[in-house]
């Protein structure tokens, strides 16, 4: 619950900055200059109470935000079982409602400021210009600010920042922390449903693995037929444990939705995973289709931990790397295999299993 908080605050914040800029920035195009550009071709005087709009301009911006982070973020975790035209559509009706409820605010506040009579009554906004002109301003902007997030959410969050300015042009040597994770009885599964309802039962599972993402502060690697990639930086993977409290907790909510799987595939997916932290490097690649990847030693390592899991018969297996920057309790680990031998590896690892804290 508190990384959820933590995801909405980090949006509003986002969202105050950017809606608060981009509303001063219509104040200043709409009304910087207005005074003298009236003077220079009519011999009328206009006064413009400039302080009082661009305060009204920066109380929209973040009345604006709040709203609009608080609508993001719940059709966020809506908007994964919609389609995405009709969550646009149900966007789109409550933002112009919202629009119209605020201009008419504004009006009604910049009225009291400056003392004079703006046309403001009931259903006003149909034939005002500066009303349309507000609402195109507003979807422009909310496109903008859409279209960025929509590009870090498929760069993972900060990353897309990081490929605008060039950072991984060359290759740049980083801490991750990687899980392999794998639908059990995949090929049994799949034969028995057959592809097309298959599909759907894998999208199912991975929106119920998405649903548990930010809640852990995890980003997804990539997509591999019934296998999902998962990584951290360390310090996020090992803060509360992130990095096996995400395994747990997909567990859980798979385990609730237990019935719907039951009813609609007639299989309840149960999931393994292998965990490796090292260094590796991550470098941006392609023109078409451009993406970021990873290389290194590590990624091979935890998809080999994560194929241990059938041979001893567990859900959850980690490298001695990543235990040792866990905070559990010995009860809650065990001690598989002090020297096995990956397949195309030299080096044996200790490999452990992890166990939820309930689990004696």
């Amino acid at each position: 619950m508190s990384n959820r908080i933590s995801s909405f605050f980090k949006l509003l914040l986002i969202s105050s900055i950017f809606w608060v800029l981009v509303f001063l920035l219509f104040t200043a195009i709409r009304y910087n200059g207005l005074e003298e550009e009236m003077h220079l071709y009519t011999d009328d005087e206009l006064f413009l109470p400039i302080r009082a709009i661009y305060e009204a301009a920066i109380v929209f911006g973040l009345t604006i935000s709040l709203f609009y982070a608080t609508i993001e973020f719940l059709f966020d975790r809506l908007a994964k079982r919609f389609i995405l035209g009709v969550s646009i559509f149900l966007k789109s009706i409550i933002y112009f409602i919202l629009i119209v409820v605020m201009v008419s605010l504004t009006s009604f506040h910049l009225e009291e400021q400056i003392d004079i009579d703006i046309y403001n009554e009931r259903g006003w906004w149909r034939d005002d210009p500066f009303f349309w002109i507000t609402v195109i301003y507003f979807v422009s902007a909310s496109v903008v600010f859409s279209l960025f997030r929509i590009a870090n959410d498929r760069f993972g969050r900060g990353n897309f920042i990081q490929i605008l300015l060039g950072k991984y042009k060359r290759p740049k040597e980083q801490e991750h922390v990687l899980m392999f994770i794998d639908l059990k009885d995949s090929t049994k599964i799949a034969e028995k449903l057959g592809h097309h309802k298959y599909s759907q039962f894998i999208q199912d599972c991975f929106i119920d693995l998405n649903m548990s993402l930010n809640n852990f502060e995890a980003e997804v690697y990539q997509y591999v037929g019934d296998e999902a990639v998962i990584y951290w930086p360390s310090k996020k993977g090992f803060r509360n444990n992130n990095c096996i409290n995400l395994f747990f907790a997909f567990e859980k909510r798979l385990n609730r939705r237990e019935d719907y799987y039951k009813n609609k595939y007639a299989f309840n997916p149960k999931f393994k995973a292998g965990l490796h932290f090292g260094k590796l490097m991550v470098a941006e690649i392609g023109t078409i289709k451009k993406d970021l990847a990873f290389h290194g030693d590590v990624i091979n390592t935890a998809s080999r931990i994560q194929s241990l899991c059938n041979i001893f018969n567990q859900h959850l297996l980690v490298s001695e790397s990543v235990l040792e920057k866990l905070n559990i309790s010995k009860s809650h680990y065990k001690l598989l295999s002090q020297d096995m031998e990956l397949k195309g590896k030299e080096e044996r690892l200790k490999i452990y299993a992890i166990y939820k804290k309930t689990d004696s």
